[in-house]
């Protein structure tokens, strides 16, 4: 059988900023690179799978449901079952630090994209997931 390939692509602030309030931190920022950025994620995630949780694919937008897969996550989903529905495709794992501190054991490829937002943050990337665990898989 085919093996999924997971990946995830995101963008973090100087300090590791991911999100606030239950948005990104730069949500709405006009500035260039906040703009390329975007535009990135969406060129590289065409022709490809995009699952992440209910919010996060609440906020995609229209016109990329015609060039890529894109399905829902719930806590509920069993991550090894899920990723077999997409074997021989390439996933890219969305939605943030709840989906990630599950999904991060799959992740083969990280692409970080640290902008140049500085601000307030109430989430954080967790440099464990790197190495496909959690803060909480981390000895005390």
């Amino acid at each position: 059988m085919e093996q999924t390939v997971v990946r995830v692509i995101c963008a973090i602030g100087q300090s590791g900023q991911l999100g606030l309030n239950g948005e990104l931190p730069w949500e709405g920022n006009r500035d260039p690179e906040y703009v390329a950025d975007v535009a990135r994620f969406f060129d590289i995630t065409r022709g490809h799978v995009l699952l992440a949780g209910p919010k996060t694919i609440a906020s995609v937008p229209e016109f990329a449901f015609a060039d890529r897969t894109i399905g829902v996550l719930r806590s509920s989903m069993d991550p090894e079952e899920t990723l077999k529905q997409y074997a021989g495709r390439v996933v890219y794992i969305g939605g943030g630090p709840p989906v990630w501190d599950i999904y991060a054991r799959f992740v083969s490829h990280w692409d970080i994209t640290r902008l140049p937002y500085d601000g307030p943050a109430d989430r954080w990337f967790d440099p464990a997931w790197l190495t496909g665990r959690t803060s909480r898989d981390a000895p005390h």
